[in-house]
């Protein structure tokens, strides 16, 4: 599958199409993808959702998708790594646990995150004034503007994920809740061992690995450490983190255990995975 690169912090992407021309793919960085005006499918992560004028998503690095387009659409993707958040929000740890948790919930099971028609307009008139403002990037006002318009736009997404009736796990032929229940808890190691799962899903232990294998192709385990791995890949390049702090952040009981798992799966050590790719 294509993984798409995003070579600067932050752009924004304003087109029109009556065919989409991309494949099923990836990113390195996080998509805004606004609807102006069509509608047709979009499909995430395996999911279908109908999307139509006023439709907002937000995808993450490990999110695969693609369109299909009925009727003539404008989008505009606003897209922006992980350096890029951090550095907006660097001295407001409130704003930092709010962009960790809505960044990193698995929001893409719902679909376009703003319902409220009056929520999508107060979105849309933020976009209308940070696209004016993009145009003349090279202000010296413009990073300031950018980053207070981006603030406000984020908070009323956090406002509108947060503000839905949480996502209950269901009991059904579908893994996919219990893949969500992972991207959400993800920082939490606690809550993904396989007791507390099967718990949380009323399944025993022994099957629900392997249910989970069955339509997954590997173990819990697994799955847990490479995606956690792949998140702690985003903090070590776009991040100053150091290995202390990721450590902590995903529940490693001491860095020295952290350095070990993440070179058994990667072969390369943190610092020389940073230095390497970075170089």
């Amino acid at each position: 599958m294509k993984r798409y690169i995003l070579h600067t912090p932050f752009n924004i992407y304003h087109f029109e199409a009556k065919k989409w021309m991309h494949s099923v793919h990836k990113h390195t960085y996080f998509e805004i993808i606004f609807i102006l005006r069509g509608n047709g499918i979009h499909n995430i992560n395996g999911n279908t959702f109908q999307y139509a004028e006023g439709d907002v998503f937000l995808l993450g690095p490990e999110d695969y998708h693609d369109f299909e387009i009925h009727d003539l659409t404008e989008f505009c993707f606003i897209r922006f790594n992980e350096s890029f958040h951090q550095q907006i929000g660097e001295k407001d740890s409130t704003w930092q646990q709010i962009m960790k948790t809505l960044l990193y919930t698995s929001s893409q099971s719902r679909g376009s995150i703003v319902k409220d028609k009056q929520e999508k307009q107060k979105l849309h008139n933020l976009l209308t004034v940070l696209e004016g403002e993009y145009e003349n990037h090279q202000s010296q006002y413009f990073e300031i503007i950018r980053d207070s318009l981006m603030r406000s736009m984020m908070m009323i997404l956090a406002r509108n994920l947060f503000g839905q009736t949480p996502v209950k796990p269901v009991l059904q032929d579908s893994v996919e809740t219990i893949l969500m229940y992972i991207k959400q808890h993800i920082y939490n190691p606690s809550e993904l061992s396989v007791e507390h799962l099967a718990e949380v899903f009323n399944y025993a232990p022994a099957y629900i690995s392997i249910f989970f294998k069955k339509h997954t192709g590997e173990s819990l385990k697994q799955y847990i450490t490479k995606h956690k791995i792949k998140l702690i890949e985003a903090r070590l390049l776009y991040s100053q983190l150091t290995l202390t702090e990721i450590a902590d952040e995903f529940g490693y009981t001491d860095e020295s255990h952290f350095c070990k798992q993440f070179r058994k799966y990667t072969g390369n050590t943190p610092t020389a995975f940073r230095k390497n790719t970075l170089s």
